[in-house]
């Protein structure tokens, strides 16, 4: 069995192992997957897998072991796959049987030819995802876990492949004689594909030309090689559509296949992927003259569109596929903190920083206050803000959202945007959108289903849970909203109000729950609704808005701020109760409150102050309700209440 780093860079020597010696015996998968399992429990073992996220795609040898870190986007047919596959040598007639887990491309050596009526050959069947980078991720983040990351890789152009096939030179001269190719490489490995009604059924063939006249006459393979290069650096663009959900976003996109547990993600989910990374050429191939030959087989197995075919299957330079071993659900993508915050080896970290957390808060409250250029009453509000989160939905309502408006927001001012950056470096995801009416009108919000492609074209607001969304208003002008835009705003009061998002699947729409932390920058009452409305009193307006925001940030030691950072991610994954004591309390509260003046509280604000006393409970560290905090809660609400009042006589309208 290979050992040391061999289950990095040769992964499928591991898996060849065990299928050697338990064969057909389905044994020989959970082995596998309990093998790599115990590897990553080993010191710092998970911070020597080299990251997709972090290494250029053409550093990374292919059929290395890799991780990735990522959203589902899409979700693709499932796949039917050749799990164990014949081959037949031409000469000797000798037997072997191979395993096509965790492979695109089936293994097969000279004068070797696959058996497709082999009794011995198993389908199986496994789940495609189409996955993007967290959107939104932030700079502070994506740093954080290059550093941490200890992989060493270099250029893998020196890589050779073990198995008989072409390299990728070979592959772009045939390109330019494709009547030399055919000449030469008969007997050469060619992927077949074929369709079993709704459902791909991809087996991995391989074998010589003359072997595989099934598929109608030998075509050229049609490989990305020549822009290869260009293609794999992460910071070039490419006239494919990776479909990122937010415009600017850069990094790999994957098509990730899935082979345990596939019932258990959904679109949306944040997931961490340790798998065997593929980027075979063949997988490239895409001519029209392939669809054709194809078609020959049955025309009812035929069916997908070129558009389908291009989206399904592009270029392996350009999105690489990753055949997962493990896969991990993520709270969340905060490199300062443990992955999973549940388990027993994080309580001490967990127990340690809530011992110190009352000079974090008083620090934070403090660096918020100059955010907000003094106005400490809305720096209050704003750290509730940034720690809630949906905890819990009771019917359609959603419980623990807390949309914050905050108006009084300087109009002509680069003060929203300066703020927006401040947040980018507390939040580890976060997006601004700036509500103009021409972005109203043009940008696309709602994710909708692309029949013709079979693909689920993304939109702004196909966010991952506890993302950070800025709107800022104050760039709102005079101005006619069109169809789309009027979606639109629907689709953003829909998303405040109800944290969801109906995706567009043309026929009917689909509803997608999330958790996203919405924050309204605006200069009156905001145009959409929310859960609370602080109108802003500066207590200082500085002459250079960006020389005072840049002072503020390099003011705060970097050990401080990522304390910010901890505690904004930490408070959310904090259980919370109240006591019976404490409910009988607050009960008696608004029974007294109603009978002084049964106008000045409705059953909304009880539940307002309820949520805001949670928050606040929680930014202090304590995951109960006490009367104290109960009170705090309450003089906040009036000092909030009074400023609007206050404004609203200044102004004589209604803020």
């Amino acid at each position: 069995m290979p050992c040391g780093e061999d289950w990095l860079s040769h992964p499928l020597g591991i898996v060849q192992g065990f299928f050697a010696q338990n064969g057909v015996n389905p044994d020989w998968e959970k082995k596998v997957i309990e093998y790599f399992k115990e590897k990553l429990k080993e010191n710092n073992a998970p911070k020597w897998v080299p990251s997709l996220n972090e290494v250029p795609l053409h550093y990374l040898k292919p059929n290395s072991f890799v991780k990735f870190r990522c959203m589902i986007q899409d979700m693709f047919d499932p796949e039917f796959y050749m799990g164990v596959y014949e081959t037949v040598n031409q000469n000797t007639k000798a037997r072997v049987l191979h395993f096509g887990k965790y492979r695109d491309v089936a293994e097969c050596g000279p004068q070797q030819e696959l058996d497709l009526n082999s009794p011995r050959s198993t389908t199986l069947e496994r789940q495609t995802f189409y996955c993007v980078p967290v959107p939104g991720e932030s700079m502070w983040v994506k740093e954080a876990y290059v550093n941490a990351n200890q992989a060493r890789v270099s250029p893998s152009t020196s890589y050779t492949p073990s198995r008989h096939k072409r390299s990728y030179e070979d592959d772009e001269d045939m390109d330019l004689q494709p009547h030399k190719q055919k000449d030469q490489h008969t007997g050469a490995r060619q992927a077949g594909c074929l369709r079993n009604d709704s459902v791909q059924c991809c087996p991995l063939n391989l074998g010589s030309v003359s072997g595989l006249q099934w598929r109608g006459e030998p075509k050229r393979l049609e490989t990305e090689a020549s822009t290869g290069q260009q293609l794999n650096s992460l910071n070039l663009s490419s006239p494919f559509d990776l479909n990122f959900p937010l415009p600017g976003e850069k990094g790999p996109a994957c098509l990730v296949k899935v082979y345990e547990d596939c019932d258990c993600f959904k679109v949306n989910d944040v997931l961490e992927f340790y798998g065997i990374l593929s980027v075979d050429p063949v997988l490239s191939i895409l001519s029209s003259d392939e669809r054709d030959a194809s078609a020959l087989l049955d025309p009812m197995e035929c069916t997908d569109t070129a558009e389908e075919q291009r989206v399904h299957s592009p270029p392996a330079s350009l999105v690489p596929r990753i055949h997962v071993v493990l896969a991990q659900k993520l709270q969340h993508i905060n490199p300062l903190l443990p992955a999973c915050l549940n388990k027993e080896e994080s309580r001490t970290f967990v127990s340690s920083f809530l011992s110190e957390l009352s000079p974090v808060r008083a620090e934070l409250l403090g660096f918020l206050t100059h955010a907000l250029l003094g106005d400490s009453l809305a720096a209050e509000y704003l750290i509730l803000h940034l720690i809630s989160t949906v905890y819990t939905r009771r019917d359609v309502l959603p419980l623990g959202k807390f949309t914050v408006n905050l108006s009084g927001c300087p109009r002509n001012s680069t003060f929203t945007e300066h703020l927006y950056r401040i947040i980018q470096h507390l939040v580890p995801a976060s997006f601004r959108l700036q509500m103009t009416i021409e972005n109203m009108n043009h940008l696309k919000f709602i994710p909708h289903k692309d029949y013709t492609a079979n693909r689920l074209v993304s939109g702004l607001l196909q966010l991952p849970n506890n993302t950070s969304l800025v709107i800022d208003e104050t760039l709102l002008e005079q101005g006619q909203l069109d169809t789309p835009g009027v979606h639109n705003v629907t689709a953003l009061s829909n998303l405040i109000t109800w944290q969801k998002v109906d995706y567009d699947f043309s026929y009917h729409q689909m509803e997608f729950p999330c958790s996203i932390n919405v924050l309204i920058t605006s200069e009156g009452r905001s145009l959409l609704p929310a859960d609370c409305q602080i109108h802003l009193q500066p207590q200082l307006m500085p002459p250079n808005m960006e020389e005072y925001m840049n002072s503020l940030l390099s003011t705060v030691l970097p050990s401080v701020l990522n304390k910010f950072r901890i505690f904004l991610t930490l408070l959310r994954f904090l259980d919370y109760s109240i006591s019976d004591e404490i409910t009988k309390a607050v009960e008696d509260d608004f029974v007294e409150m109603r009978k002084n003046d049964p106008q000045s509280i409705t059953a909304d604000d009880l539940h307002q102050l309820l949520v805001v006393a949670r928050f606040l409970s929680l930014s202090a560290g304590q995951t109960t309700l006490s009367r104290e905090r109960w009170l705090r809660a309450k003089q906040l609400e009036s000092l909030r209440r009074n400023r609007l009042q206050q404004q609203k006589c200044v102004n004589g309208n209604e803020l």
